[in-house]
């Protein structure tokens, strides 16, 4: 039987990893380094429990276990596994035996790992210092890692998501310290969770996220679907982001996940034949108001996603938008992207795409959000629901800006939060000062502007003032400031002043 596992113990341990690293090497870099030996540990554990399994299995018999082990999910090396490199901590080369393993894992993985620890340089002096500095720091890395307490193999752990569990821990701290960096490759979980439950995917779907990050907004939505039946995909264009998101992948056991580096607006990768894949649920938090995101090209794009307009040069929110809605499925594709509340109102090129959307009839809902629940930005965000199978012309806009815990650096949205928007948008109620249903026509005699408080009205009437009694009060004030002139007056005369 797997023994019971402190999930808080392994966070801690990998998290006071990072320690080696902190004030030298940036936070956005180290947990490259963090998270690729956490899943180099993960496969190490996998392929020796794997190895004990089939020796005592095969009696022994060394060709029968190679045979088997030849056809496991990982192959790991000899002279590649966490023990082997542990062995060598000391060695004035340590950085480069770790590329070596890392090449060489790659080489015997190619169908899946290909490329995937090529942005991920363990001797790297730029990033961890001249040869003794750098020796020194992996040294306590692998020391770190070592931990009897971080045994990952299944038989101790069982087959449960704990090493994804800890992957995605991880992320969400790295993004904490990361600042304007973290909305590069994290969405807040509680975010995730949301758009998770407004897309409500269902089994057999198709889910993708354009702009992915280290994957967890798409491994939340997929989470959602009750049998495990689905097909993800996602493109990053950071190449280091694109390998977390990779390994995230695997330490979930989605290893059929398609994840393509590229440039999701000028290089779309996810294609079949000439076209690109069309999804059943799609969704991402895409940056915000990007700036040089190909305009110069649009016009050209052989897809035709912009046929409603091209965004403004310095800002592809619509551009993001329009790529998302266009790889929706004809009559039941949904669209879920978290945006800047500039994207409600702006005009020009944008207001015109807005308009054609809503005249189209697929936008479903527009979700108000508190200020600073993103890491690296306190403005406040919005959600818009697109629904190519929408079966009313009616707008839901919610505004839940206000409900939220208060936290020292960042608020949240509590499990209470997130509850009452979904009950919300399901239903398509107006609640006062929270909800509101709008015809299209109260949209187009708002000229398409979708700004959160031209349709619910959230303004609190202050009491009713006793004009009477404040002056009576402010009578009484003026009465005793005369007297304490007096006081002071009569003071100051016994001093001499």
């Amino acid at each position: 039987m797997p023994e019971e596992i402190n999930k808080e113990e392994i966070f801690n341990i990998v998290w006071r990893a990072c320690d080696t690293f902190r004030g030298a090497v940036d936070p956005s870099e180290y947990k490259n380094y963090i998270l690729t030996m956490l899943f180099i540990k993960y496969m190490s554990d996998l392929w020796k429990d794997k190895h004990d399994e089939f020796k005592k299995k095969y009696k022994g018999d060394k060709q029968r276990v190679q045979r088997a082990l030849s056809r496991e999910r990982f192959i790991v090396p000899d002279n590649c596994d966490f023990d082997y490199l542990y062995s060598k901590r000391d060695a004035a080369n340590i950085g480069e035996l770790i590329n070596i393993a890392l090449d060489q894992i790659e080489d015997a993985n190619k169908s899946k790992l290909e490329n995937v620890f090529r942005n991920i340089d363990f001797n790297s002096e730029p990033n961890l210092g001249e040869t003794k500095e750098r020796n020194r720091r992996l040294k306590h890395l692998l020391d770190d890692f070592s931990d009897p307490k971080l045994d990952l193999r299944p038989s101790r752990i069982g087959n449960n998501d704990i090493i994804g569990d800890v992957y995605e821990y991880l992320i969400a701290r790295f993004a904490a310290g990361a600042g304007k960096k973290a909305g590069e490759f994290y969405t807040p979980s509680e975010v995730s969770i949301l758009l998770a439950k407004l897309l409500n995917p269902k089994p057999g779907d198709r889910i993708c996220d354009p702009s992915c990050g280290s994957g967890s907004l798409l491994i939340r939505v997929a989470h959602e679907v009750p049998d495990g039946n689905f097909f993800i995909a996602g493109q990053e264009s950071n190449g280091s982001t694109w390998s977390l998101c990779r390994m995230n992948m695997f330490l979930h056991k989605m290893d059929n996940a398609r994840i393509e580096w590229c440039n999701t607006i000028s290089n779309s990768k996810l294609l079949e034949g000439d076209t690109l894949m069309k999804f059943n649920i799609v969704v991402a938090n895409p940056p915000f108001s990007l700036d040089k995101w190909g305009a110069d090209d649009a016009d050209k794009d052989r897809f035709q996603r912009f046929w409603r307009g091209i965004p403004p040069k310095s800002k592809g929110d619509y551009a993001f938008i329009s790529h998302m809605v266009h790889i929706a499925l004809e009559k039941e594709g949904k669209v879920g992207v978290i945006a800047p509340h500039g994207v409600l109102f702006r005009g020009g090129s944008e207001g015109k795409i807005r308009q054609k959307l809503i005249e189209e009839n697929m936008l479903e809902a527009v979700i108000g959000l508190p200020a600073n629940l993103f890491y690296g930005t306190g403005i406040p965000t919005s959600i818009l629901i697109f629904n190519k199978g929408k079966k009313t012309k009616d707008v839901l806009f919610i505004d839940a800006s206000r409900e939220y815990q208060d936290g020292k650096n960042q608020n949240h949205l509590r499990p209470q939060d997130i509850e009452k928007i979904v009950k919300t948008f399901n239903s398509l109620k107006t609640i006062d000062k929270y909800s509101y249903r709008a015809k299209f026509n109260e949209i187009k005699e708002a000229e398409f502007n979708l700004n959160i408080p031209r349709y619910v009205d959230t303004f609190e009437e202050e009491e009713e003032i006793d004009i009477s009694a404040v002056q009576k009060e402010i009578d009484g004030l003026e009465v005793e400031l005369v007297k304490t002139r007096k006081e002071m007056g009569k003071y100051l005369k016994e001093l001499g002043l």
